[in-house]
């Protein structure tokens, strides 16, 4: 879930509602999620009125993300290219 929401913050800046419909999950469990990522510095947050927008927290972090899905995509194709004669 957490790599999830790492991803879609990797293509800018999103508040909860619009990750809620880029990630299948309910609005609670997002929120828990980008509580810990928070903490633990991955991501950053900035209030506008009564909504908080998430972003990637450093260039770091960006990087990883990046790196993680794109094994992960390569793993996918691999496996759905994979066939079993």
């Amino acid at each position: 879930m957490r790599l999830r929401i790492v991803s879609a913050l990797c293509t800018g800046e999103k508040n909860v509602s619009e990750l809620r419909s880029l990630i299948d999950a309910a609005q609670p469990n997002i929120s828990q999620h980008l509580t810990m990522l928070y903490r633990s510095g991955v991501v950053a947050k900035r209030r506008n009125g009564a909504q908080v927008f998430y972003r990637i927290g450093d260039e770091f972090s960006g990087l990883v993300c990046r790196a993680v899905c794109s094994q992960l995509a390569a793993e996918a194709r691999d496996a759905d290219g994979l066939s079993i004669d």
